[in-house]
């Protein structure tokens, strides 16, 4: 069996491009949906992740700015950012760049976005109605996967899926809304006993633990959906998930591959919520 790929990379485009209508809709009020990334220290990961969303914006017809600060930034100083761009009727949505310099709060950084403007689905408020399957900005990455998965025809009611990886960013907004679908879902993590005998019983399995290529052929039902949330770095500077795509993909029925899987969804679901942002603004 070979898998099929799932291309993240063209629906991410088809995602995007749906946009036009609202966004002409908006331009028509007089209105541009404005996103402001805040980007603080020198980690070249998050300087690739601003600038893919930036561009992204570009492209979708999304103003967008990136507020940039020294790695020795006050968090005062951070908070202040945060209050002014609250504030500023142009924008409508605001990311915080993780990771944050060890001096900052994460928690308390991103508690003072506006839930109305935080279009990362990071916040108390949006996380909560996520629990509760009100109406709220979802985290782009579990959106964008569980978009992947409706793209792909993968079935989710009463299949089993396992997540391994249990972050406020992925794993559990994950898996919440693979349970609206139906689903019966573990978490996985690192102190999950046999690891390998949880995965081979999931008929679709998310990795997103940051281990690269921690998911091998044998952990993995003949024919399951593979999704690989994960992007790593090798020691000769290539790029991995965190599934062994190679000897996966003999096994999978079907499988997202790194890079142009899951990470190109991830920023179309900011535009996503961008957008949406601008229309909440004006009711």
């Amino acid at each position: 069996m070979l898998a099929k790929i799932i291309d993240g990379k063209s629906l991410a485009a088809a995602v995007r491009a749906a946009q036009k209508n609202a966004i002409d809709s908006l331009a028509a009020r007089g209105i541009r949906p404005g996103l402001a990334a805040i980007l603080a220290g020198n980690d070249p990961a998050s300087r690739v992740y601003v600038r893919n969303k930036a561009r992204a914006c570009e492209e979708t017809g999304v103003r967008s700015e990136v507020h940039e600060f020294p790695a020795d930034v006050s968090e005062s100083a951070l908070l202040e950012r945060v209050a002014q761009l609250n504030a500023d009727p142009r924008v409508h949505g605001i990311v915080v760049q993780l990771p944050l310099p060890q001096q900052l709060d994460p928690a308390r950084i991103l508690a003072a976005v506006s839930p109305a403007k935080d279009v990362d689905g990071f916040h108390a408020v949006n996380l909560g109605a996520l629990v509760q399957g009100r109406p709220g900005f979802v985290p782009g990455t579990p959106a964008g996967v569980m978009r992947l998965l409706e793209h792909a025809g993968v079935p989710l009611a009463g299949k089993s899926a396992a997540i391994v990886g249990r972050s406020t960013i992925v794993g559990k907004p994950l898996a919440l809304l693979l349970l609206q679908k139906d689903a019966t879902v573990t978490i996985c993590h690192s102190k999950s006993a046999d690891l390998a005998a949880v995965t081979r019983q999931a008929d679709v399995l998310v990795a997103a633990a940051g281990r690269a290529k921690l998911i091998e052929a044998n952990m993995v039902k003949p024919g399951a959906c593979v999704i690989d949330v994960g992007i790593n770095r090798l020691p000769d500077g290539k790029l991995a998930g965190d599934v062994d795509f190679a000897a996966v993909k003999e096994i999978a029925g079907s499988i997202t591959p790194v890079p142009g899987g899951v990470g190109p969804m991830t920023v179309a679901m900011l535009i996503v919520n961008t957008v949406r942002a601008a229309e909440m603004s004006i009711g």
